[in-house]
């Protein structure tokens, strides 16, 4: 059997108790969380992972299977004797923090899917982002998705926070052909994971953008009427980089999470 990787861990806040774990977005790294992590509560502890074939994480010689990488990150934090956690996703990272909690349902005591989604892709989808990784590996090149900050950001963004984009360009930049292909396919060959959000009875904090195109309102409802506790956070102002664009909105969706999740394991 391969051994799973072990990944690149981030202390963002410091805290005791349950600590909240951030897992970013494609196609960046731990940064994408350093804002929102910031604005929490103190006594908040934050970790953020650097997935597979990202930021200072390597894959290893694993398939790109996003079982897997929840194996990984599992194996990670119990390394680093976290027994138990709120797990926060965005976008790619809600497909992960998924598939742990599929996979490791006792470690998660809270769910936050940040402009995300838990269906599959389409086949479109599915095909396009075969079509990009197999373009990255032929070429050694991320020029592929050096688009994407621009189509991440809201319009109000985009307006009004221009910054942002050098910011996102930076962060692209710094990732490996490679590692980006190696995380097209995982996120390609995921499958419908709604029955874990049924199935899930700790709290689930769902948190969109208000002007995410990418992964829109109709998905965040999706998943907040499939759960059995969800709670729905649209953002103003923001689009599929919410933690990034509103951080305190974000913030403070994750302390209202983390508060239930801590309060629930008591009782």
């Amino acid at each position: 059997m391969t051994p799973l990787p072990k990944l690149a861990m981030h202390e963002l806040h410091d805290g005791g108790g349950v600590p909240i774990v951030l897992v970013h977005a494609f196609p960046l790294d731990h940064r994408v969380w350093g804002p929102a992590a910031e604005l929490l509560p103190a006594g908040v502890r934050a970790i953020a992972v650097d997935l597979p074939g990202q930021g200072y994480s390597e894959f290893g010689n694993i398939p790109p299977r996003i079982d897997l990488v929840a194996d990984a990150l599992h194996q990670t934090l119990q390394g680093a004797g976290i027994a138990n956690a709120v797990v926060a996703g965005v976008s790619m990272g809600g497909y992960v923090a998924l598939a742990l909690t599929e996979r490791h349902p006792g470690f998660v005591s809270g769910l936050a899917l940040v402009d995300t989604k838990a269906t599959a892709d389409t086949p479109e989808v599915r095909a396009n982002r075969l079509r990009i990784a197999r373009e990255m590996e032929m070429g050694q090149s991320l020029e592929p998705v050096l688009a994407l900050p621009s189509q991440l950001l809201g319009e109000t963004s985009l307006k009004q926070r221009r910054h942002l984009l050098p910011t996102l360009d930076a962060w692209v930049h710094a990732q490996a052909p490679r590692g980006l292909a190696w995380a097209l396919r995982m996120m390609a060959g995921r499958p419908d994971r709604t029955h874990v959000v049924k199935e899930f009875s700790g709290p689930i904090a769902v948190v969109v953008g208000a002007e995410d195109k990418v992964t829109p309102l109709d998905d965040a409802e999706h998943m907040v009427h499939a759960a059995q506790n969800g709670a729905l956070t649209v953002v103003p102002g923001a689009g599929h980089l919410a933690a990034l664009e509103e951080p305190a909105a974000v913030a403070a969706a994750l302390a209202l999470l983390h508060r239930a999740a801590v309060q629930r394991r008591r009782r």
